[in-house]
């Protein structure tokens, strides 16, 4: 008898994936394969893939709700056994007091962004929460840009770029602690996974020179022991690459005067709550940001009483009881 014809179930390399943005979230899992994902939406997603079938645009909505009602737990640490207790539907959400992922994040985006008010939303353009890190790998950024310039970024007064990136804090001493969801600490260094801060693109499609609509950047961030500017490198190049990108006649120089402007905003309280920060970030921003931002007015709103704790909970508290039923 002949030997069997091994398959292989790992998932299809990011460079012959299709140029949907729902499959691109995979790249992220190349390093287990499908069959190691259990009742989660990368199963769905990969089975999808294995037998190469086409989905609707509705079709790939229902799957970035799955990232929320069916989430991945694979790189959670402590792995644990598989629980055989049954839960609601609801209980499957995860709350948003715990660490958010990429595709928690996503989900409640979208439900908030449904309740925000459209005139408001009309001044307003949103990125993918994964496209800046993906930017950051030289093997996708110009996938990236394609995506981006498909947004029409410089036709709108505001960008949103929530960003999700490993953060390295330096010279602090601390005892290992899960609860704070710190990873490992080396030679004084602590890795806090996946820190959340909000990027804001104003007036874009203005000229450099506008004194009255400012071109200018901002960077929320509720940790500022992280020290927000660590990422102004990635940032100037991202922007100059979507000038490029896009044909725009202002040369380097002048893009990389932009200003990248730091408000001092609340703080959060513990390493989990980056993810509600930025959310609520959002929220207040698109309520309140002014028709035309001009940076003599800076910082605006933006500032360390903007708001309290307490709000941010009330917050995350009804934002999570929409999710569920939103879901």
């Amino acid at each position: 008898m002949g030997k069997k014809k091994q398959v292989d179930d790992s998932i299809i390399p990011i460079d012959s994936a299709p140029s949907d943005p729902v499959h691109y979230v995979l790249a992220d899992y190349n390093r287990y394969p499908v069959s190691k994902h259990r009742s989660c939406w990368i199963h769905v997603v990969g089975y999808l893939r294995a037998s190469r079938k086409k989905i609707t645009k509705q079709e790939a909505q229902r799957l970035r709700s799955l990232k929320l009602t069916a989430p991945c737990f694979l790189d959670n640490i402590p792995c644990r056994a598989r629980s055989k207790r049954r839960v609601t539907r609801k209980k499957s959400i995860p709350k948003l007091k715990s660490k958010l992922d990429s595709g928690s994040f996503e989900c409640y985006l979208e439900t908030l962004w449904s309740r925000l008010p459209a005139d408001k939303r009309d001044l307003f353009t949103r990125l993918d929460c994964q496209w800046f890190a993906w930017y950051r790998k030289a093997s996708y950024r110009e996938k990236v840009l394609s995506w981006v310039k498909r947004k029409e970024i410089f036709s709108t007064k505001y960008v949103l770029v929530p960003i999700v990136c490993w953060l390295v804090l330096s010279n602090i001493t601390v005892v290992f602690n899960f609860s704070v969801n710190l990873i490992s600490s080396f030679e004084n260094r602590i890795f806090f996974r996946g820190h959340w801060s909000l990027l804001i693109f104003c007036h874009f499609g203005e000229s450099l020179q506008s004194k009255t609509r400012t071109p200018c950047m901002l960077l929320l961030d509720s940790l500022q022991m992280s020290d927000a500017l660590r990422l102004e490198a990635d940032i100037r190049r991202f922007m100059f690459d979507i000038y490029k990108a896009e044909g725009r006649p202002e040369n380097k120089q002048m893009i990389y005067q932009v200003p990248l402007l730091v408000p001092k905003v609340p703080q959060q309280r513990n390493g989990k709550e980056c993810g509600n920060f930025v959310l609520y970030f959002i929220n207040l921003f698109v309520k309140s940001a002014p028709e035309n931002f001009n940076i003599d007015n800076y910082p605006y709103f933006m500032k360390n009483d903007w708001f309290n704790a307490e709000a941010v909970e009330r917050f995350c508290e009804r934002l999570h009881a929409l999710a569920c039923n939103f879901h």
